[in-house]
């Protein structure tokens, strides 16, 4: 009868002898390259996890190599990710006191072209459109409190909408 070439890493009592003999000496590993203790055993316990995910595909014979190569690719996918987090707080960022100039002074003039656009707009436009986009009112509570129909509420914003967008062009 001749002897399969390698045995199933999917058999549970081969799987404990890999924990057995390779745990320690990883564990070691990742504990050099992340001088952490919480993080070498989780680094551990997830290498032996994909080893397991994957123990129809890796034979007996390259489950160290698997088991090692998982484990320092995910210690180098967490430092790099480190490295970036780094970077990121080392960027200055922008305080309210860092604002541009050239940012302010467009946002003056275009609040006071928005306020100009909104005083031309007629009485019952501008008292509508507030009512709507201020207030946050709808169309219908709008109509009740004017007295008026839904289909004259949605004209009059329609209309103020598009005179305001004529007169507000370029910003």
């Amino acid at each position: 009868m001749d002897k399969p070439l390698h045995k199933d890493v999917c058999e549970e009592h081969i799987f404990g002898k890999i924990h057995q003999k390779y745990a320690k000496d990883l564990h070691d590993f990742i504990y050099y390259k992340f001088g952490n203790e919480a993080d070498a055993n989780d680094k551990v316990q997830h290498a032996f996890l994909k080893l397991w995910e994957n123990c129809k595909k890796v034979s007996l014979d390259k489950a160290k190599s698997f088991l090692f190569s998982v484990a320092n690719n995910a210690t180098l996918n967490v430092m790099k990710h480190k490295k970036v987090v780094l970077k990121y707080q080392k960027q200055p960022q922008k305080t309210s006191t860092q604002i541009d100039p050239q940012h302010v002074l467009e946002e003056k003039e275009y609040l006071q072209k928005f306020q100009n656009a909104l005083a031309r707009l007629t009485p019952e436009k501008r008292v509508t459109f507030m009512m709507n986009r201020v207030e946050g009112k709808s169309h219908q509570e709008i109509a009740d409190l004017e007295g008026i129909s839904k289909k004259a509420v949605e004209k009059r914003i329609y209309t103020a909408l598009k005179q305001l967008k004529e007169e507000l062009g370029e910003f």
